[in-house]
């Protein structure tokens, strides 16, 4: 992603929802500091969850290949050449119990990692849905709190769309982490129905990179991308 040094220019995204009216100028400058710190741990949560998600995906991968060659080793085990073995006594119906066995160890393991990718959804939903910033001041108190748990439904949260870190607004973070949830649930959907590991057509690699990038990177938060 290049932009000019001299005159930097906004990178393209996706059309927001509208945002609410911008507070006055003195609560944005109390606000801005505590959102940019909530948008920093939000994508953090969701880098890791990330990173959860693809070691599970390449995990079932793994496990999904073993359980298809046990699959055909048993399934035509009758017509197998087994060379000198082949007189042994019921030397075929041991090599297949012992698939069978091996089968059925497989198919817990790719289960284990189905299990693992949806646990790695949980936080990637909430990272997605805990973007907004919002006021959370005590009765009687002149101190200025803020958390990512709505107290006042007058209060948006997204500080009237003004950028957080250099461009991008709340709702423009939010935009991109949905994309992500998005991303992954579809596949994890796709996976379950086809029940197959090959099927990785809805994650886009590319447009994974590219979304980190634009809300990390470009935007200059410092969270480590593993």
């Amino acid at each position: 992603m290049e932009t000019s040094a001299a005159t930097p220019t906004r990178p393209p995204h996706r059309n927001p929802t509208a945002a609410s009216p911008s507070p006055s100028p003195s609560s944005l400058r109390l606000w801005r500091p505590a959102a940019q710190r909530n948008l920093r741990n939000q994508w953090s949560r969701l880098v890791k969850a990330k990173d959860d998600w693809l070691a599970a995906a390449d995990e079932g991968l793994s496990h999904a290949t073993a359980l298809a060659n046990a699959h055909n080793l048993f399934r035509f085990m009758p017509g197998t050449d087994l060379g000198a073995l082949k007189d042994m006594p019921g030397i075929r119906d041991k090599a297949r119990g012992k698939l069978a066995l091996r089968e059925e160890q497989y198919r817990s393991m790719l289960l284990s990692s189905y299990q693992e990718m949806v646990h790695a959804l949980s936080p990637l939903v909430n990272a997605s849905r805990s973007m907004r910033c919002f006021s959370n001041v005590p009765t009687n108190s002149a101190l200025a709190r803020y958390s990512d748990c709505q107290a006042d439904v007058n209060d948006s949260g997204d500080g009237g769309g003004i950028p957080v870190f250099k461009w991008l607004s709340i709702l423009e973070f939010e935009g991109l982490a949905q994309e992500l949830v998005d991303m992954f649930v579809s596949e994890l959907m796709l996976k379950i129905y086809l029940v197959t590991w090959r099927a990785n057509v809805n994650v886009k690699k590319s447009r994974l990179n590219e979304i980190f990038e634009l809300a990390i990177t470009e935007e200059g938060m410092p969270v480590r991308l593993s």
